[in-house]
């Protein structure tokens, strides 16, 4: 999810817009391009490795219980917020492993939701079930079982609160082994505590899925919202460059048309409510300085700066090292212009909106490509993972919550009151007085 400027076969993440969409199904098979990956060797090897081969049978037959729209709605709010506590329990080291994969993986939880989703579109119950109906249980299984209506802060006094979201695994049809480091951190950081100067901070997570019309939809904003104003720091993240992580500095207002999940490609201005007042920019509020300048992992950390911009009064883009300049059209911000971009993007106008960018400090950073080991790079004929993919997975996940340690570290004491001056010794005329 990085700048289309980046070659596609280094990164399998380049921007590339003018795509056509690919036909989502047959007239005869109701599951969507997602879905239908769902039946390659990869994917079922991923879940019988995991112990989550058994979510979508389980789920088809609870479904089948149901003999009415209340009762499947019931079945599936529950059995979704179910997974996602699965996945998160199972990344976080409790309970059964299920299989010899390791626990730190994105993957079952993508393939076992989209195992899901297929039961619920292909379902045709004896009491009927409209369009509409499908439609809002599909709904009520993404946000469930993507950690969306599962986020809670404790109440206690001094507790800093995080809210960080990640990804699905996305580019599956380059490899379909694919994992995403940001899903992974989500799993991984979603509840626990990091402790830093200033005392403990609670961390939630959401996952978001890479599809354009989830994202027209709403989804991020509808997520977000509820949160922002009674959290201390926020970051939405997600897999952008090899060898190194991004503190992007600029976001812009422009899908630039690369395919999603769905294979469906879109090229226009990000979507957003109330257009007539949108920016065609907003910016970091996170410490990106302090975030650069510490030791947080072994990959290195930049404060990324370059956007690509339309400058004002003319037609043709230009790249931007430095930021966009006044007036000027965005084509790309830091992170590109595909759907890290544009988290980013609809998080901090958010944040703007709600009137909290003085005080918000919030932003999005791109982790390293999550690698395969040398050897293990060809899909044709590579394995689901080996121990360099794991080790890559791992080191991501833990410098992450470095950085969000000094995030965090660094906003408590800019915040902090400044001590009072201490008094300016009184003068000879003052030391007669009195």
């Amino acid at each position: 999810m990085t700048h289309l400027r980046v070659r596609i076969g280094v990164l399998g993440l380049a921007l590339l817009a003018g795509l056509t969409a690919t036909p989502s199904a047959s007239a005869a098979d109701t599951s969507t391009v997602e879905e239908q990956r769902l039946d390659g060797t990869a994917p079922q090897e991923i879940l019988r490795r995991s112990g989550f081969d058994t979510v979508a049978p389980t789920f088809a037959r609870a479904l089948g219980r149901a003999d009415s729209y209340e009762q499947a709605r019931h079945v599936v709010v529950q059995q979704g917020a179910r997974l996602w506590r699965r996945a998160v329990d199972r990344a976080q080291g409790r309970g059964p492993a299920g299989g010899d994969l390791s626990r730190d993986d994105d993957r079952p939880l993508y393939w076992a939701r989209l195992g899901m989703s297929r039961e619920v579109r292909r379902w045709e119950p004896e009491f009927g079930l409209s369009a509409t109906q499908r439609t809002e249980l599909l709904d009520a299984l993404e946000r469930n079982s993507r950690g969306q209506n599962a986020i809670r802060y404790p109440h206690a006094k001094g507790v800093k609160r995080i809210l960080v979201t990640g990804f699905d695994p996305f580019t599956l049809d380059r490899d379909i082994r694919i994992s995403n480091p940001s899903g992974a951190t989500a799993l991984a950081l979603d509840g626990t505590t990091i402790q830093t100067a200033d005392g403990p901070a609670r961390v939630e997570t959401a996952m978001f899925p890479v599809r354009w019309q989830d994202f027209t939809g709403g989804t991020v904003e509808r997520t977000l919202r509820p949160y922002l104003p009674h959290v201390d720091l926020f970051t939405t993240v997600s897999q952008g460059r090899v060898g190194r992580f991004d503190v992007e500095r600029t976001n812009g207002a422009w899908r630039g048309g690369y395919p999603d999940n769905l294979n469906l490609s879109v090229t226009e201005t990000v979507p957003v409510t109330d257009p007539a007042s949108q920016p065609q920019w907003t910016s970091t509020t996170l410490p990106y300085q302090d975030i650069v300048a510490a030791d947080t992992g072994r990959f290195p950390v930049y404060d990324n700066t370059p956007v690509t911009e339309i400058p004002a009064g003319r037609t043709d883009p230009v790249v931007r090292p430095d930021g966009p300049t006044p007036g000027s059209t965005a084509r790309a911000g830091g992170g590109g212009n595909y759907l890290s971009n544009e988290i980013a993007y609809r998080a901090t106008l958010l944040r703007d909106r709600l009137g909290l960018h003085s005080t918000l400090p919030g932003g999005h950073v791109h982790t390293p490509v999550l690698q395969f080991g040398t050897g293990n790079t060809d899909p044709a004929t590579g394995t689901i993972t080996d121990p360099e993919f794991v080790r890559n997975r791992l080191d991501i996940i833990a410098q992450v919550r470095a950085i969000l340690t000094v995030a965090v570290d660094a906003t408590a004491t800019a915040s902090a009151p400044a001590p009072a001056p201490a008094p300016a010794p009184a003068s000879a005329t003052e030391r007669t007085r009195g």
